[in-house]
Order: structure tokens, then sequence, then C-alpha cells
């Protein structure tokens, strides 16, 4: 058997060893065509014709797939990343990618139509021949569609082109001026770098897994940007779902040039805002997307959780050494709690499958099962002050084949048309390397939503959990799939994350309780949807770096409830001072957790607690600095609940120094220093081995926490930075009267 697919699986980043390079040809541009083929074809040969010409034969040879090479079937690009079982399973998808064969074609012309398809020659002299495609050639001109400007017109005059082939418009390109001071802030979160000016990236929603900061990708993208510098603040919004493209200055240093994937009527809307600073421009930005929701103080608190924390007892033992060492803990994220193959109902649990949902009462909990009492462990948290978090992944798995409940589930999901589907009707089915060939459900119409959440209505009710931890969300690969509301994949995909955290934040919320979700992707509309973590890093001090750019880029597009995994989720352990380091920054964010990646239950166990962290180091520091880092956290809960509370209609909680200082050039020789609500500068200690660190103070008066000297701004000044429960942090002097209370018992 052969199998070619055009646009291949949709990867955006790779292409496969069965599609067409490049998918969509440009005018005097040859292609690659690839197609898999089985063991037992010997021979595959392309019938190429132009204009329903006469056919030409050419012969395909076979490709050298050898791994790592092309980014297999379902590789995910970065499979070469070691670490964790989801390392284990890029690796596998990639060496999927194997039997592939190739021809290139002559060369296509705007204008011409192309067809060809495939005939295998068999092993056994049978013969096996694939359906026609089509293809054309694609140029761009002055003509073809229709751009839509709001706000200032700010595209340059002639600037504006269409790319079109056979079957229509395609794309847009146009240009804005950028000043000689100005910076380019945003596009969602960026984990490269806080200012954009001089480089060239995308916006999709993709999972890389780990190192996005050496590969430019990102999970939480936005087609918006934040021009800072010049004599006044403006920005501009990409009004679109599809994918885009930005060259900031890289190629003309005076030009920003804006690429974007347009729809069937070859329309794009771009709007320009303009303020009197960032904060006036974001908050004309979220005044047409959505604000952020208000959630509860506790989400100051810190968060605890492992992927291997996989039992009742397991959980309540971990909670037992934080009481032990006296480290207050405000919420708990269980991930390991589910069968897995629903997740709806604890693992070790004994029910009836059941085509409506189950309630509490339908559960049986074996004493001697891995989770005896859910709703008990529970009660028993909140009693403890703490609340709790469930794991979800918005996916119906099918390997192994679905039985039981979750047999029940996939097909509901398929016979009332409840998934995501491929262009002829059929579901689609995952084609990332996480979970593959499972069902996606299409949250984008509210009676899916409904019928999803409806499943976990009893967690909340019953159980009583205060959130959902929902992950993935980046798994629709595919231009041409279909959604129920209308939008094909290239729209659509991109908003499931949005879909599927608003979906949970409504479930809590028809429960009576705040919205409380934890994602990692999203989309333009995320914001009003929950809090955001910045997904999965290794241990490591360039991903400390990369995820605070990632928390400053983020809060820039109007994302508020923002954290990462301190110090890195995968991996060797990180070092004594990497962990204290990480867990001083992120005291002094908006979201305070640490959690660890599944590791088989080997030992020594990789576990991000404080006290593993410790039995590992062997560094007795670790417990007593991480202690006091957190009960300081706790003194700084009812700050931060007041300042992101301002935050929804005004500057981001945490923000770049850029929010407070649009005009001091020197802002942006720290890229990695932030502001903390309107009081606190924090400027973290990146790199191993430091002493004392150099922090750009702006303009005004200042005081360090620490010492409670005053300090004037408009320049540089080195602080000691020996103390790993003291990272270096100050205070404006306008409110360091009611907040020296906070840090007293910490000052020298």
């Amino acid at each position: 058997m052969i199998r070619h697919r055009p646009h291949g699986s949709g990867h955006p980043y790779a292409t496969t060893e069965d599609q067409r390079v490049p998918a969509r040809p440009m005018d005097g541009e040859a292609v690659e065509l690839r197609v898999r083929a089985s063991a037992n074809v010997v021979a595959v040969v392309c019938e190429w014709t132009a204009d329903e010409g006469a056919p030409v034969e050419l012969p395909l040879a076979r490709r050298d797939t050898d791994a790592g090479a092309g980014a297999g079937a379902n590789a995910s690009a970065g499979a070469g990343v070691g670490g964790g079982h989801l390392a284990t399973a890029q690796a596998r998808a990639a060496r999927a990618a194997a039997g592939s064969w190739s021809v290139r074609t002559p060369v296509l012309r705007a204008g011409h139509r192309y067809a060809y398809r495939f005939r295998a020659s068999m092993t056994d002299g049978a013969s096996r021949t694939s359906r026609w495609f089509e293809v054309s050639a694609a140029r761009w001109s002055d003509v073809g569609g229709k751009l839509n400007v709001g706000g200032a017109d700010r595209v340059v005059p002639g600037s504006v082109r269409w790319l079109a082939d056979g079957d229509g418009v395609l794309r847009v390109r146009f240009e804005v001026a950028l000043g000689p001071d100005e910076h380019a802030v945003g596009f969602g979160e960026r984990f490269d770098a806080v200012d954009q000016r001089g480089r060239e990236l995308d916006a999709v929603v993709f999972e890389q897994y780990k190192g996005q900061g050496r590969h430019g990708r990102t999970y939480l993208p936005m087609p918006f940007a934040l021009v800072v510098g010049g004599a006044a603040s403006w920005g501009w919004h990409v009004e679109t779902s599809r994918r885009t493209w930005y060259d900031v200055g890289a190629s003309e240093p005076g030009r920003v040039l804006i690429e974007a994937e347009v729809g069937p009527g070859g329309e794009l809307g771009v709007r320009f805002y303009d303020g009197d600073g960032p904060a006036d421009v974001l908050q004309g930005f979220l005044g047409d997307v959505g604000r952020p929701a208000e959630l509860p103080s506790w989400v100051f608190r810190l968060w605890a959780s492992g992927n291997e924390w996989n039992t009742q007892e397991r959980v309540l033992a971990e909670m037992d050494r934080h009481r032990e060492h006296g480290i207050p803990l405000g919420a708990l994220v269980i991930e390991a709690w589910s069968d897995e193959t629903t997740f709806t109902a604890f693992r070790g649990a004994e029910y009836q499958q059941s085509e409506e949902p189950h309630r509490l009462a339908d559960y049986t909990f074996p004493q001697d099962g891995p989770w005896p009492d859910p709703k008990g462990m529970v009660d028993e948290l909140h009693r403890r002050d703490v609340k709790v978090l469930l794991w979800q992944i918005p996916l119906q798995k099918t390997r192994p084949h679905p039985r039981h409940q979750a047999a029940v589930d996939a097909r509901q999901l398929v016979e009332r048309g409840y998934g995501v589907r491929e262009p002829d009707g059929r579901p689609y089915r995952n084609r990332g390397w996480w979970f593959p060939l499972a069902l996606m459900p299409d949250l984008s119409a509210q009676e899916v939503r409904d019928w999803w959440t409806a499943k976990r209505r009893y967690l909340v009710e019953e159980v009583g959990i205060d959130g959902f931890k929902t992950d993935g969300g980046e798994h629709a690969w595919g231009h041409d799939l279909r959604y129920a509301d209308g939008r094909d994949g290239a729209a659509g995909n991109g908003l499931f994350p949005v879909h599927y955290a608003r979906a949970f934040g409504d479930l809590l919320r028809s429960c009576g309780k705040p919205p409380v979700t934890f994602s990692r992707a999203g989309f333009t509309g995320s914001q009003p949807h929950g809090a955001f973590w910045a997904g999965d890093e290794d241990s490591t001090w360039e991903a400390f770096r990369s995820s605070i750019r990632a928390g400053i880029t983020a809060s820039a597009c109007g994302i508020v409830y923002w954290g990462w995994d301190l110090a890195g989720f995968s991996g060797e352990v990180p070092g004594a001072e990497l962990y204290l380091r990480a867990a001083g920054a992120s005291a002094f964010m908006p979201i305070m957790q640490y959690h660890s990646e599944f590791n088989h239950h080997r030992t020594p166990i990789r576990d991000r607690t404080p006290w593993n962290i410790a039995a590992q180091t062997g560094d007795e520091r670790v417990i007593p600095v991480f202690r006091r880092l957190v009960e300081l956290r706790e003194r700084l809960v009812p700050y931060l609940a007041e300042q992101a509370r301002a935050a929804i209609g005004g500057k981001p909680l945490m923000r770049g120094l850029f929010f407070d200082h649009p005009h001091d050039p020197n802002v942006w020789r720290h890229p990695l220093q932030y502001k903390l609500g309107d009081a606190l500068l924090v400027a973290p200690v990146t790199e191993p081995d430091i002493s004392e660190v150099t922090v750009y103070l702006p303009e005004g008066e200042w005081v360090d926490v620490w010492t409670g000297a005053a300090l004037p701004g408009g320049r540089e000044v080195t602080l000691p930075a020996t103390a790993l429960d003291r990272p270096p942090v100050l205070c404006t002097a306008e409110h360091w009267p009611r907040l020296s209370p906070v840090f007293a018992d910490f000052a020298d």
C-alpha cells in the first residue's frame, strides 16, 4: 500500500515522509513528492500531468529516513531533547518514519494546473494506484484580497501584497514603520526574547517539548504586539486566528513585515491602537478580545505537584511533609489521579459503565486501592487550607482499544458527531506524538462542552475539587479540519485551547466555584480564562531565563495569572543553587509552584519538593531557605490580590520595566528585570556562582526591601546576592511604608 498526504500531518515546523514539499509551491519552483509505502512495494511511479495534458511518468526513489533526519510522520521537532517519558514518546514517533519514496517534479508555473497520482508495483506482481491530486503554483501580486484597517492606519502605502494560486488568495503581506528607538514586545508568550526587534517569528499554537527559547516556538502565541520607546506607545492586532508571521526589522531595520494566512473570502483585518503608554494600548486590545477574570486570592499561595504522586497515601504523605517542615501550602495539583482512559474516574474505582454522567455514589473505592476515599482526602486537604486541582487532557484515548466507560465515551463522541472532523467527515484522530490517534472533542460547540464537562461535574459538586489543570490543548493539526462553529482547521486549531479552558471554567462557575483553570496553551481570547504556566522545561539556568521572558511577554498581552515549574520539571533534579534562585524569583511572580515529570518511579526520585532537593544535593540550606521564601510569599498574598484586581483594567501584574518607564532606553539593557505590581522591582539571579548583581533602577526613589536602604533611581546599582533567601527586590519609596511590614522579619 502507498500513502500520500499533500500537506502531511499538519505539523507547522516539520515535513513528513508522505507529503508534498513545499505543500504550496511558488511560481518557478519544483516540488518533492513523497509517499509512504509498505514493505512489499518494490517500485513507485508518479504520473504527472500539466493542464490535463498527457501524463509523464516520474519514477520515485527510496528516501533515506534515518532517525532524526526529518521529523517523522508523528514526530515533534525537538525530539532529540532527552529526559522524561514525553521525550521517550517523541523518539518513538520519530523512528516511525520508514519506507518513504520521493521524486522531484518539473518546475511549476503560475496560471497552470497540475495533477498527479502514484502507481506502486508489489512483490507479487500486483499493482496499486492512488487517487489523483491537484496542485498549482502561487505568486505575489498587488491585487487579490481586501485588508481592513481599524484605528490610525499605519500600513506603509504600497506595501500590501497578495499571494494566490489556482484556488484563490492564500496570504497577505504588508509593512508598518518602526522608529529607530522603538521596541516590539508581545506576540503572546515568548521564550527567546522580550524585545523582538531584529528577529523573525510566527504565531501558531504548538507543543514544543522543552527548549522553547532555542526553537522560538510557543504554546501561547498571539498576533498582537506593543511598540514602546518612541514618542508614543502604539500596537497592532492582526484580527485572525490563522497563522501569522513577523519580520520585526530583521530584514529592514525600519520596517515590520507582517504576513498572514487569509480565509476563503480573501479578507483580513488589522487594528492599530494608540495610547499615552503601553497600558493604554494593552487595554484597548483587551477591550476587543476579552479582559481577565479575577481569581480568588488562594491562587497566590504556593502550589505543589509531582507526576508520580499517584496514590492517596503518597499525596497525603507529601502534604504531611509540608506540615512537618513548616512550609505553607495553598494548592495541590494531582496529575496521576485518573484511570487515564476516561480522565473522569479515579484509578482503581469500581463502577458500571453508563451512557449518562456518573455521580459519586456510582463509584466504589476499594480500601486496598490507590484512592480509597477521594472525597475524604479532599475534605482533609480543605481542613488543612489546601485547595485541590485535578489534571485533564482534552482527548479521548483510543490506544489501547477503549474498554468499559472509555468505550462508551468514544462511541458517544463518534455517533453524536461530537468530535473535531476530517474534511470527509471522519472523526479527527490526534496526529501528534502524545496520545496518538486519540479522538478530540469539538469544544467549539456549547453542546459538546456541556457533554464533556458533565462527566466531570461530580468531581466539583460532590468530591469538592477546586479547579483543573487543563493540560494539552495543542493537538489539532491540519489546515482542513472541520469545527462545529464553521471554522476550518487553519482558523479553528488555534482557538481550541481557548474553548478548552473556557469549558472547564464554565463548569466551575456553574458549581459555584471560581473558574480556576491552569493551562499552558492558549491564543487571543485566552485572557479571561484562568491561570497559565510556561509548559515543559528542563532544570537548567537557560530554561530559567527563558521562562522569565515568557512571563514578561505573556503579561504584555494581558495574561495576569502566570507561573512556571520553578527550576524546571524535567531531567536531573536541579542543584540547590538553581532551585533556590528559581524559588526566590517565583516568590515574586503571580503563580509560585513546583512540579516534576513522570520518571517511571525510578530511584533516586526526581520530585522537586524541597526535601527531595535537599536529599539529592546534600545541601542543608534548601529546606530552611525555601521555607522562608514561602513564608514571605504568604505575607505577599494580600498585595498580589490587590494588584491583580488592578491589573484587570490597568498595567499587568508581572510586567517589564517598559510598562512604567516607556521612554527610558536603559530598561532594555535589563530585559529580565520586571515589576510585580506597582510597588516591587524584581531582579532575578539567573546565573550560577553570583555574589552580587547589577540592577537598573529607573527614575524615582527606591528602597532595598532587605536592608531598608534608600536608593535614588535613574542609574545602575550593585546589590549583594549571596543570601539565597533574599533575591534582589526593591520597592518604590512611595509604597514602602505600607509594604515594609511584609519584609520586617526578613530584613537586616
